[in-house]
């Protein structure tokens, strides 16, 4: 029996890869993109891969200490829209830019995005 003090392992997974999870993976790929791409392939990673960096900071900076000032304001803003997500999925939308130029190598990093915007997108789904 599940009570209201202990959710269900879904919703926790998906809290949990939501907060400490996708923004770190897909700074991962954006800087592999950045440094394995070619042309106009490295542009959209190198924002992603900026734009992922600033999420990672809103999240971990009140541990460092340092969540004052304006600037943590706007992005913990930003971080707080939509439930979370616009913070995860606008930084996935600037990556699939990146995916569809044609000087972009390493396709497998592509596939990879994909399979975690699923993932994430089918978990926010399943705990709605």
């Amino acid at each position: 029996m599940e009570s209201f003090f202990q959710p269900p392992p879904e919703v926790v997974a998906f809290l949990f890869i939501k907060k400490f999870v996708y923004l770190e993976l897909l700074a991962c790929l954006a800087l592999i993109r950045v440094i394995v791409g070619r042309g106009i392939a490295r542009w959209p990673a190198l924002v992603t891969l900026l734009m992922a960096a600033a999420g990672i900071f809103t999240t971990f900076a009140p541990a460092l200490n340092l969540a004052q000032g304006p600037i943590y304001t706007s992005l913990a803003q930003f971080m707080a829209g939509g439930g979370g997500m616009s913070a995860l999925l606008v930084p996935s939308v600037v990556f699939l830019i990146s995916s569809i130029t044609p000087r972009a190598r390493w396709r497998v990093i592509d596939w990879i995005h994909i399979l975690m915007m699923a993932a994430l997108v089918g978990l926010w789904w399943w705990t709605s």
